[in-house]
C-alpha cells in the first residue's frame, strides 16, 4: 500500500486538534481499501476440513521469531486460513518491513491486510502503517474493509494515531466454492456494550459482502470484562480473585457480543476458559484475560485450542534457530488460538 510522505502524515494529524477521526480520515484514501495479493494458484485438492488460525501478532516486531513459530509449532499445524490482527507495514519499530507481505511470502499464502491506524509518534517510521490480514491458501475473490463505529479517539492517546478499528473481510475461492474469512480488531478502550456496537455493525456487512456461505470470523475481540479506559476499574479487577476469574470463566455474561454473535447461529471457539492475553500491571505481573476468539457459521470446529507464545512453552525450537535464542519473555502478548474446521 503506497505511503504517506511524513510531513503530509503530520499534517494530517494536526487536523485532529480541531476535526473528528472521521473527517480526517475521509481524505485519506488507504483507509478504504484492502491491500490484496493472490501470490499462488489454488492447491490440487480440497480438503475436508480446514486449520483457522487466530493470532494477535503484536505488530510483528518479532517476525523472525514468528515465522518459525508458524513453521514448526505442532499444535498449530494444519493452517489454510490465518486471521491475524497488529500487523506494521513501515512502522521503525519493525523494522519498516511490510510484515504481512512477508509473511505471505514466506508461507505461500494469499492475503488481505487492512489500515487501522497511522502511527505519529515516530519519525522514522517509512509509512507507520498498521493493520489486519487475512492469510489465505486459497484465491481470495474479493476484499474489503469493514470500519467501525469509534468508541475511542487514539489521536489523544500516548500512542497518536490517526485511524480506527476495522474488521477486513475476503471471499475465498476454496475449490470452486466460496467461503468467507473476517479478521476482527475490536476497541479495548471501551466497555462491552460499545464492543457489542462495534460487532453489530461487522455482522450487517458481512451478511451484506458475504451472502449465502459459509463462514469464518475471528480476532481480538478485547473482551477483557471492564472498561479499558478506567484504569480503577482496571485494578480493582486484578486486586480481587473472584473478579479475576470472570476475565476467563464469565466473559459471556459481561460482553453482550459474545451472545449478539451466538444468537445469529455462530458457534464460538475455543470453549475452554484459558487467557490468550497476558495484561501487564504496574506490579510486573500480568492480568490473564481472554480476548481471542474464533466464530464459525457453516463450518463446525472438531478441534480448538489456545496455542501459547511464552517463551517457557518454545520446546518445539529447533536448535541454533531464532525461536530457540529469542530471549524475550513472550513472541506475542497474545496466546494464538487454532481451530480445525469441517464444512456442514
Amino acid at each position: 500500500m503506497q505511503g504517506i510522505p511524513l510531513e503530509e502524515r503530520k499534517a494530517l494529524g494536526a487536523l485532529l486538534d480541531t476535526r473528528t477521526q472521521e473527517a480526517v480520515m475521509a481524505r485519506i484514501p488507504q483507509f478504504h481499501r484492502a491491500e490484496t495479493d493472490n501470490f499462488l494458484p489454488p492447491p490440487e485438492t480440497v480438503p475436508e476440513r480446514l486449520g483457522v488460525l487466530m493470532f494477535n501478532m503484536e505488530r510483528g516486531v518479532h517476525l523472525p521469531e514468528i515465522q518459525e513459530f508458524l513453521r514448526d509449532c505442532p499444535d498449530i499445524q494444519p493452517f489454510d486460513i490465518i486471521l491475524a490482527n497488529e500487523l506494521d507495514d513501515g512502522c521503525a519499530r519493525s523494522g519498516n518491513k511490510n510484515t504481512a507481505r512477508e509473511l505471505a511470502g514466506a508461507f505461500g499464502l494469499n492475503y488481505a491486510w487492512g489500515l487501522e491506524f497511522i502511527e505519529l509518534v515516530d519519525d522514522r517510521n517509512e509509512k507507520g502503517f498498521h493493520g489486519n490480514a487475512v492469510f489465505s491458501r486459497w484465491p481470495i475473490r474479493q476484499a474489503g474493509v469493514i470500519r467501525l463505529p469509534e468508541e475511542y479517539n487514539w489521536y489523544f492517546d500516548r500512542q497518536k494515531r490517526i485511524g480506527g478499528r476495522l474488521a477486513v473481510f475476503a471471499e475465498l475461492d476454496v475449490g470452486g466454492k466460496p467461503l468467507g474469512a473476517v479478521s476482527i480488531h475490536l476497541e479495548n478502550r471501551t466497555h462491552g456494550e460499545g464492543r457489542r456496537r462495534q460487532m453489530e455493525v461487522i455482522l450487517e456487512a458481512v451478511r451484506r459482502e458475504l451472502p449465502d456461505m459459509p463462514l469464518v470470523l475471528g480476532g481480538d475481540l478485547n473482551t477483557n470484562t471492564f472498561d479499558g479506559r478506567d484504569k480503577e476499574d482496571i485494578n480493582d479487577v486484578a486486586a480481587s480473585p473472584e473478579m479475576r476469574r470472570r476475565c476467563l470463566e464469565d466473559v459471556f455474561a459481561f460482553e453482550p457480543l459474545l451472545p449478539l454473535a451466538a444468537a445469529e447461529g455462530y458457534r464460538i471457539v475455543p470453549d475452554e476458559p484459558k487467557l490468550t492475553r497476558r495484561k501487564p500491571m504496574p506490579d510486573g505481573g500480568y492480568l490473564p484475560l481472554r480476548l481471542d476468539w474464533i466464530m464459525l457459521k457453516g463450518l463446525r470446529a472438531e478441534q480448538s485450542r489456545m496455542v501459547s507464545t511464552a517463551k517457557e512453552d518454545f520446546l518445539y525450537a529447533a536448535p541454533g534457530s531464532a525461536l530457540a535464542a529469542f530471549s524475550g519473555r513472550e513472541l506475542s502478548d497474545h496466546n494464538a488460538v487454532w481451530a480445525m474446521c469441517a464444512l456442514t
